[in-house]
């Protein structure tokens, strides 16, 4: 892989404070939520919190099939990153994302039954910059 595209794709990440978490309906229709970025493992694996009885959790639950989108729009670069959702209940998942302040959401604390982490993993990553597209495999 070309590091300097990878490097360009990393900063992407790490400069968004919003992703665009793709998930696909029981009608088979791709659907788009803005998600507040959280945390980042890697370029393979990335994580977002979320409550567990929001609409996309159980889309996600009957089809893991997904996509997260960063974008920077003044400079008109974008990466796709498409792969698997994973939802995520226990302890030490939830303790990874967990921040002070989040027990306003989730009074019970890390541990309420409605807070949850979705784990999203790379399949491949498509970068848009200029008229430019390149598909990576991850």
């Amino acid at each position: 892989m070309n590091e300097d595209i990878m490097a360009e794709i990393r900063k992407l990440r790490e400069e968004s404070a919003v992703a665009y978490v793709g998930s696909v309906n029981e009608g088979g229709y791709p659907l788009i939520k803005a998600m507040f970025v959280v945390e980042h493992d890697s370029l393979q694996v990335q994580y977002f919190s979320t409550n567990l009885s929001s609409k996309r959790v159980q889309q996600f639950l009957k089809n893991p099939k997904a996509s997260v989108y960063y974008c920077n729009e003044q400079q008109v670069k974008g990466v796709l990153f498409t792969g698997t959702m994973e939802v995520c209940q226990d302890h030490d998942t939830k303790a990874l994302l967990w921040h002070e302040g989040d027990e306003k959401y989730y009074p019970k604390g890390v541990d309420d039954d409605d807070y949850c982490v979705l784990k999203f993993t790379t399949d491949w990553v498509s970068y848009y910059h200029g008229l430019n597209n390149i598909t990576l495999s991850i």
